[in-house]
């Protein structure tokens, strides 16, 4: 008899509920780890590292077998010469997600291979486990599973796909993550946008017995998850790092955590970092009702406003308020390339308002997530908004996501989190532009 899951599964042909009652859970999708005994085949224009293939790199299926959405598929180039294998959803952009680029296709000891590599680099390598109880297992292209995101928040699985092909088959990866880890239950998310983009529905999934949160601990300091109401995993993980080294400017500081979310950064200044006064803002009226939560856990109290950060910066700004550390992390303001624009000027402006709250000597913490940002472009703006804001600055350090965040050098775009550590001096003769 093969082995009990570690995730206890819905019953995949629920009957319907009766009137009144609750309706069923949806089945978790397990389509298998084991490839199709003659595979499909698709070839493809021109060949290259990156594990993206669009579709106007597509040349198309070739023999008799014609693949479905979300089916492994073999690889050729325009001659036929075998490239790989890859994960196949026509309706997407991006046609083609490539997995494998040996001779044999990949079976349950492929997947099983790159969970391993994942988990030993967290486990063995980073010690992440010594540190707290969350971190990321699995980093999508990082780790050699493009479109797949998973967190670990103490005994649960928090997924984030981002790929049709990934989403088929997320039970039995899910089952080889938790036999490693020893979690218990799971949560799987679908965007939106990405389920409109990948063509699917991608109905959220959850473990029967999923609690409604878990509190996690990150370098001593508390936070409840509650995953009804959280972005993305419910955590972000990537700015672990950032949050421990802001600690260290905050001695006797008066601090603004702008854009707050949960109050990550607003609780290491307090807990570890003995800031005299912390105030986190956030549009988000969950998300500062959470960071109050997570002050009360910690059993402190912050000073948590319900308020958009441009407005309160602009008052703050208005009553002369000035602070000796200022961080602001937004969510991201580029999602598409239609608005690298709106965004660029949305950064600009954020940052002009966050270098004028900073107090002679003091420090400004500026962070994008936006993949479409690079970071040169990002330093070109924070260039120009020092010059708007009358303000020498200088460039501590440019810092990225947790290391538990792998970038694999074939898809750059993953180092997505900019974070630039800026120590603002004084107000400076405006620049006169001949």
């Amino acid at each position: 008899m093969p082995p009990r899951s570690p995730h206890p599964r819905p019953n995949p042909r629920p009957r319907p509920p009766s009137r009144g009652e609750e309706p069923p859970p949806t089945a978790i999708p397990d389509r298998s780890l084991e490839p199709e005994a003659a595979l499909p085949t698709v070839a493809i224009r021109a060949t290259g590292a990156h594990p993206f293939v669009f579709r106007k790199m597509i040349a198309g299926p070739v023999g008799a077998g014609v693949p479905n959405q979300g089916d492994l598929v073999r690889v050729v180039d325009r001659e036929g010469r075998a490239i790989g294998y890859g994960l196949w959803n026509p309706r997407s952009q991006i046609s083609l997600r490539m997995l494998w680029r040996e001779a044999e296709p990949p079976g349950p000891a492929f997947w099983a291979g790159r969970i391993d590599r994942a988990v030993s680099l967290r486990r063995d390598l980073l010690k992440l486990d010594e540190q707290g109880n969350a971190y990321r297992v699995l980093h999508a292209e990082g780790d050699g599973l493009s479109g797949l995101i998973i967190d670990r928040f103490d005994d649960v699985l928090s997924v984030e796909v981002f790929s049709l092909g990934m989403y088929q088959r997320i039970g039995p990866i899910l089952d080889l993550c938790a036999e490693r880890l020893g979690t218990t239950h799971f949560r799987v998310r679908v965007d939106d946008r990405v389920a409109m983009q990948e063509d699917f529905p991608g109905r959220p999934l959850a473990s029967p017995s999923l609690p409604p949160r878990v509190t996690i601990v990150e370098h001593g300091v508390k936070y409840r998850i509650h995953f009804d109401e959280g972005h993305k995993t419910g955590f972000f993980c990537d700015q672990r790092d950032n949050r421990r080294e802001l600690a260290r400017f905050c001695g006797g500081k008066a601090v603004l955590d702008a854009c707050c979310y949960t109050g990550g950064f607003g609780l290491n200044a307090l807990l570890r970092g003995g800031a005299s006064e912390v105030t986190c803002v956030d549009l988000d009226e969950k998300a500062v009702a959470l960071a109050r939560e997570n002050g009360n856990a910690n059993n402190v109290r912050l000073n948590a406003i319900h308020a958009d950060a441009f407005g309160y910066m602009r008052q703050m700004a208005a009553n002369g308020k000035n602070y000796g550390v200022v961080v602001l992390d937004p969510p991201k303001l580029i999602l598409d390339r239609e608005e690298v624009s709106a965004g660029k000027r949305k950064y600009f402006d954020l940052n002009v308002l966050g270098i004028g709250l900073v107090e002679p000597g003091g420090l400004l913490l500026t962070c994008s997530c936006s993949g479409l940002l690079p970071a040169a472009d990002f330093q070109y703006l924070l260039r120009a908004a020092a010059r708007k804001a009358g303000r020498s600055v200088q460039l501590l350090a440019m810092t990225g996501a947790a290391a538990d965040h792998p970038v694999a050098l074939d898809a750059p775009e993953g180092a997505y989190l900019k974070a630039a550590w800026l120590r603002v001096g004084d107000p400076v003769p405006p620049v006169v532009e001949e």
